[in-house]
């Protein structure tokens, strides 16, 4: 971890660090699936070693799911190819172990007395990098590679709700998760995987009822009813104004400021793939959307940051190098090839959001005196460290809406009512 974070350099303030400390978690639930699924939840956490630390459950999660999406991406690229139809397989089986892990980390902090706030922004963290996979993986297994436009609307929308839901908790303080939410689209996600692994992936190209209607249709159509739902939540909650200062954000900021972040991540995206000379986004989707959305991660960890620490959000980032690049490149009329940037965007934004958020974390570690993936054993009979004491005392908060059975900080959701 600290061999990828800055040198000699801090990107939390002291006073965000105090904030940080200060932080309570407010989070409102009325998912359907969440209580159906809590004994499920509760006897996974009850055969987890009380060693394991909840970040290292959190992390492992991420990593299995990314790499079950990045297998099915090797066969199927642009999303055209079908893909074996194991690698389908593989892919509801991450998302269904990622899903779990990240349902039982906050239970395991409450286990092991080892909640902070850093367990909650570790969360979100993971949920903003692992939303982009699940979208692409569940396009890929729909052949939407066939249809780009919708490729493109179904991540970037997947994105952009992520975003929206951290965008209405920097607004109101409190987190909101309707009936149909995270936990009701990742079992869609595991439900079209497993209709793909089981009847082959071109099902989804079958014509069905009256014209040219393919199946693919209803995953499609159900994504713009329940985008459109939460956005509007979203806006109402927005146009409500805030709880801070004169109807500000918890900063005293804009309501509408975290809008700028958004905007320079999804407008450049779509105009530099619409007027892509050489087919950039139709040809190289996988990598496309990858690239973009790692820069989406890093723009919606500041946002994330910047709820917790009550802190205003920066505008420009590094992470919009590699897109900046892009579109001045279309302007001067390719005169470097657009996969070379391509490229070079998804790997600068990928190192560029790994050691940001790993500089974040040993901030955060150093300030509260814990470890990130390691609980620290204190021998039997033994009187904890007081600095140790004290962060756990403060840290310790819970909400009747938690999902995780009291550690309501630690569980992170993507999408709003």
């Amino acid at each position: 971890m600290a061999l990828l974070a800055y040198r000699d350099k801090h990107i939390l303030s002291a006073q965000q660090l105090r904030k940080l400390s200060e932080h309570k978690y407010s989070c409102f639930s009325v998912s359907l699936l969440d209580p159906l699924l809590q004994p499920w939840w509760n006897w996974l956490v009850a055969q987890t070693p009380l060693w394991l630390a909840p970040n290292l459950i959190t992390i492992v999660g991420l990593i299995l799911n990314v790499v079950t999406t990045l297998i099915l991406i090797c066969y199927s690229p642009n999303g055209v190819e079908a893909p074996p139809r194991w690698t389908c397989l593989l892919c509801a089986l991450g998302l269904f172990i990622y899903q779990s892990l990240d349902s039982i980390d906050g239970k395991q902090a409450r286990r092991t007395n080892t909640s902070s706030p850093l367990g909650e922004l570790f969360d979100h963290g993971c949920d903003s990098i692992s939303t982009v996979f699940v979208a692409l993986s569940a396009c890929i297994s729909c052949q939407l590679g066939h249809y780009p436009n919708w490729l493109f609307f179904q991540c970037f929308c997947a994105i952009a709700l992520f975003y929206c839901a951290h965008w209405q908790t920097y607004v109101s303080g409190t987190m909101r998760f309707g009936r149909i939410d995270v936990t009701e689209a990742q079992f869609s996600i595991i439900a079209i995987h497993l209709v793909s692994a089981a009847l082959g992936p071109e099902i989804w190209l079958t014509k069905i009822g009256i014209g040219s209607i393919q199946l693919w249709y209803g995953p499609a159509v159900t994504t713009i009813v329940c985008g459109l739902l939460s956005l509007t939540y979203v806006f109402s909650v927005i146009k409500a104004g805030g709880v801070g200062k004169n109807g500000s954000t918890v900063a005293g900021t804009s309501v509408l400021s975290p809008s700028i972040p958004l905007t320079l991540v999804v407008l450049p995206a779509l105009m530099i793939a619409q007027k892509s000379p050489q087919n950039l986004f139709t040809e190289h989707a996988s990598v496309y959307i990858m690239a973009f959305g790692m820069v989406a991660a890093k723009v919606t960890n500041k946002l994330v940051i910047a709820h917790m620490t009550k802190a205003e959000m920066e505008y420009l980032d590094w992470s919009l190098l590699g897109p900046s690049l892009l579109f001045l490149n279309q302007y001067f009329n390719c005169i470097v090839p657009e996969i070379w940037l391509l490229w070079f965007t998804l790997i600068w934004g990928t190192q560029d959001l790994l050691r940001y958020c790993a500089q974040v974390c040993l901030e955060i570690c150093q300030h509260l005196r814990i470890d990130l993936f390691r609980i620290p054993y204190t021998p039997k009979g033994a009187t904890p460290h007081p600095a140790t004491a004290s962060v756990s005392s403060q840290s310790n908060f819970g909400s009747s809406a938690d999902k995780n059975g009291g550690s309501a900080h630690r569980k992170s959701k993507s999408k709003p009512h």
